[in-house]
Protein backbone atom coordinates (compact mmCIF):
# COMPACT_ATOMS: atom_id res chain seq x y z
CA UNK A 1 0.00 0.00 0.00
CA UNK A 2 1.30 3.43 -0.95
CA UNK A 3 1.48 5.83 1.97
CA UNK A 4 -0.48 9.05 1.66
CA UNK A 5 0.73 12.27 3.25
CA UNK A 6 -2.87 13.43 3.60
CA UNK A 7 -5.27 13.00 6.49
CA UNK A 8 -8.21 13.25 4.07
CA UNK A 9 -9.99 10.10 2.88
CA UNK A 10 -7.67 8.70 0.15
CA UNK A 11 -10.59 7.82 -2.15
CA UNK A 12 -11.96 11.37 -1.86
CA UNK A 13 -8.55 12.82 -2.76
CA UNK A 14 -8.19 10.48 -5.76
CA UNK A 15 -11.74 11.27 -6.93
CA UNK A 16 -11.01 14.99 -6.73
CA UNK A 17 -7.80 14.62 -8.77
CA UNK A 18 -9.79 12.72 -11.39
CA UNK A 19 -12.50 15.40 -11.40
CA UNK A 20 -9.86 18.10 -12.01
CA UNK A 21 -8.46 16.08 -14.93
CA UNK A 22 -11.91 15.59 -16.42
CA UNK A 23 -12.64 19.30 -16.09
CA UNK A 24 -9.40 20.17 -17.91
CA UNK A 25 -10.32 17.73 -20.66
CA UNK A 26 -13.83 19.19 -20.91
CA UNK A 27 -12.24 22.65 -21.28
CA UNK A 28 -10.18 21.39 -24.25
CA UNK A 29 -6.84 20.96 -22.51
CA UNK A 30 -4.56 18.47 -24.22
CA UNK A 31 -2.40 15.66 -22.85
CA UNK A 32 -4.13 15.65 -19.47
CA UNK A 33 -2.46 13.36 -16.95
CA UNK A 34 -2.94 12.47 -13.30
CA UNK A 35 0.14 11.17 -11.51
CA UNK A 36 -0.04 9.32 -8.21
CA UNK A 37 2.91 10.74 -6.25
CA UNK A 38 1.92 9.31 -2.86
CA UNK A 39 5.03 8.25 -1.03
CA UNK A 40 7.27 10.09 -3.51
CA UNK A 41 6.21 13.66 -2.79
CA UNK A 42 6.36 15.23 0.66
CA UNK A 43 3.79 17.87 -0.33
CA UNK A 44 0.93 16.24 -2.24
CA UNK A 45 -0.62 12.93 -3.26
CA UNK A 46 -1.60 13.66 -6.87
CA UNK A 47 -0.27 15.92 -9.60
CA UNK A 48 -2.60 16.86 -12.46
CA UNK A 49 -1.03 18.15 -15.69
CA UNK A 50 -2.67 19.67 -18.72
CA UNK A 51 -1.63 21.71 -21.76
CA UNK A 52 -3.76 24.73 -22.54
CA UNK A 53 -4.03 26.72 -25.72
CA UNK A 54 -4.11 30.29 -24.36
CA UNK A 55 -3.50 32.31 -21.22
CA UNK A 56 -7.20 33.17 -21.12
CA UNK A 57 -8.16 29.48 -21.16
CA UNK A 58 -5.67 28.66 -18.42
CA UNK A 59 -6.74 31.57 -16.17
CA UNK A 60 -10.46 30.87 -16.48
CA UNK A 61 -10.02 27.12 -15.99
CA UNK A 62 -7.86 27.69 -12.90
CA UNK A 63 -10.68 29.79 -11.44
CA UNK A 64 -13.21 27.07 -12.30
CA UNK A 65 -11.22 24.28 -10.66
CA UNK A 66 -10.75 26.43 -7.56
CA UNK A 67 -14.55 26.69 -7.31
CA UNK A 68 -14.93 22.92 -7.82
CA UNK A 69 -12.33 22.30 -5.13
CA UNK A 70 -14.02 24.60 -2.66
CA UNK A 71 -17.39 22.92 -3.27
CA UNK A 72 -15.80 19.50 -2.58
CA UNK A 73 -13.91 20.61 0.53
CA UNK A 74 -10.57 21.16 -1.18
CA UNK A 75 -9.87 24.83 -0.72
CA UNK A 76 -6.85 26.00 -2.63
CA UNK A 77 -3.82 27.49 -0.94
CA UNK A 78 -3.74 29.80 -3.88
CA UNK A 79 -2.74 30.06 -7.44
CA UNK A 80 0.62 30.92 -8.90
CA UNK A 81 1.11 32.24 -12.41
CA UNK A 82 4.23 33.10 -14.26
CA UNK A 83 4.28 36.67 -15.63
CA UNK A 84 3.51 35.57 -19.20
CA UNK A 85 0.69 33.24 -18.05
CA UNK A 86 2.30 30.23 -19.66
CA UNK A 87 2.15 28.15 -16.47
CA UNK A 88 -0.54 28.27 -13.79
CA UNK A 89 -0.30 26.20 -10.62
CA UNK A 90 -3.33 25.65 -8.39
CA UNK A 91 -2.39 24.07 -5.05
CA UNK A 92 -5.12 22.17 -3.21
CA UNK A 93 -2.55 20.65 -0.79
CA UNK A 94 -3.45 17.00 -1.54
CA UNK A 95 -3.72 17.69 -5.28
CA UNK A 96 -1.61 20.15 -7.26
CA UNK A 97 -2.78 21.12 -10.75
CA UNK A 98 -0.31 22.43 -13.34
CA UNK A 99 -1.83 24.16 -16.37
CA UNK A 100 0.83 24.75 -19.00
CA UNK A 101 1.36 26.28 -22.38
CA UNK A 102 2.83 23.33 -24.36
CA UNK A 103 6.36 24.75 -24.73
CA UNK A 104 6.59 25.50 -21.00
CA UNK A 105 5.39 22.00 -20.21
CA UNK A 106 8.06 20.49 -22.44
CA UNK A 107 10.74 22.74 -20.91
CA UNK A 108 9.93 21.90 -17.27
CA UNK A 109 9.07 18.27 -18.05
CA UNK A 110 7.35 17.38 -14.78
CA UNK A 111 6.54 13.95 -16.18
CA UNK A 112 10.29 13.27 -16.15
CA UNK A 113 10.55 14.56 -12.58
CA UNK A 114 7.82 12.11 -11.53
CA UNK A 115 8.79 9.37 -14.00
CA UNK A 116 8.28 6.61 -11.44
CA UNK A 117 4.80 7.81 -10.49
CA UNK A 118 1.93 5.66 -11.75
CA UNK A 119 -0.59 7.30 -14.06
CA UNK A 120 -4.16 7.32 -12.80
CA UNK A 121 -6.91 6.48 -15.32
CA UNK A 122 -9.30 9.43 -15.35
CA UNK A 123 -11.40 9.27 -18.49
CA UNK A 124 -15.06 8.62 -17.92
CA UNK A 125 -15.63 4.90 -17.79
CA UNK A 126 -12.02 4.14 -16.73
CA UNK A 127 -11.84 5.35 -13.14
Amino acid sequence: MIRSRSSTDPEKVRAFAIEVARHLHDRKFEDVRVLDVRGASPVCDYVVLGSGTSSRQMKSTATEIEKIGKAQGFGSLGESRDPSISWVVVDFVDVVAHLFEPNQRAYYDLEQLWQGAPSVPWRRGTA
